[in-house]
Formats: C-alpha cells, sequence, structure tokens
C-alpha cells in the first residue's frame, strides 16, 4: 500500500518518519522499543494504532480503525504497508540492521506472504496484552 496525499498527515510535521504498530501486541512491542534503542538518530516517531493520532492516522489514509493485520510507516506523506514498511524503516537504522534492505531484491508479492504469516499470527506465537501499552517517561518524546 502506498497512498500518496499532498497534506501533511494529522499530528505530524512535514519531516516525520512515523511508525504505526498495534499497541496490545507483545512482538509489535518489542519492535518499538528496538526502534527506540537502535535509532540513535531519532529518526522515527511512533504510535500506537490504537491511540488517537494513530486511529486519525488510520483514517486518513484509509486503512481499517478496528483491526489491524500490518505495520504502516508514513514519509513524505506516504503511508508504506507490510514487507515495504519494514525494509523502508531498517534501510534508515545503523548497521547491520540496515543490511537487511537487500530483501528488496525478493519479489514483493512474496516479502507480503512471508510477512502476513507472522503478522495473522503474531498473538497466537507472541502473545497480547490486555490494554496497550503507554510508552516510559524517559520515551515519551519519541511518540506522537
Amino acid at each position: 500500500m502506498t497512498d500518496h496525499i499532498s497534506q501533511t498527515p494529522p499530528h505530524m510535521k512535514a519531516n516525520d518518519k512515523v511508525i504505526l504498530y498495534d499497541g496490545v501486541c507483545k512482538l509489535c512491542n518489542a519492535w518499538s522499543i528496538f526502534i527506540i534503542k537502535y535509532d540513535r538518530a531519532h529518526a522515527f516517531k511512533l504510535a500506537s494504532v490504537q491511540s488517537p493520532e494513530g486511529q486519525a492516522l488510520l483514517k486518513y489514509f484509509n486503512m481499517p480503525t478496528t483491526h489491524f493485520d500490518t505495520m504502516l510507516y508514513i514519509e513524505n506523506n506516504t503511508a508504506y504497508s507490510k514487507s515495504t514498511a519494514f525494509l523502508n524503516i531498517v534501510r534508515l537504522l545503523p548497521t547491520p540492521f540496515n543490511l537487511l534492505k537487500v530483501l528488496r531484491f525478493i519479489p514483493t508479492p512474496l516479502r507480503d506472504w512471508c510477512y502476513d504469516r507472522v503478522a495473522l499470527n503474531r498473538y497466537r506465537l507472541f502473545g497480547k496484552y490486555d490494554q496497550c501499552v503507554a510508552p516510559s517517561p524517559e520515551h515519551q518524546q519519541r511518540f506522537l
């Protein structure tokens, strides 16, 4: 998915790079912790899809607001989903993580099929929180 819209999405500034993730998914929360730890340049902002900011962004890009089958990455008013979102994120992380960008050479349908297998089974494989996990105070500025 790649929707390009001319105006800046809600809650974002023109140069923001935002990762939307499922705030009750344990795997997704581990991913957000990983981003906070290794995004030393603070290139990314995070928002859970359950938050008011996340819901507004989902609506803006015409994405479902009640079920979440993919992470969404927003950069330059464009939303990327599934494996393309993942690859656009890792390319901006430091080495060795940015080396994963070579996966871009795998055809998108195959990459997304693999992504979907994990995404659709993430609660069963990794677990789920009862409610959205709030960011710790020391990382609050990393969230919308």
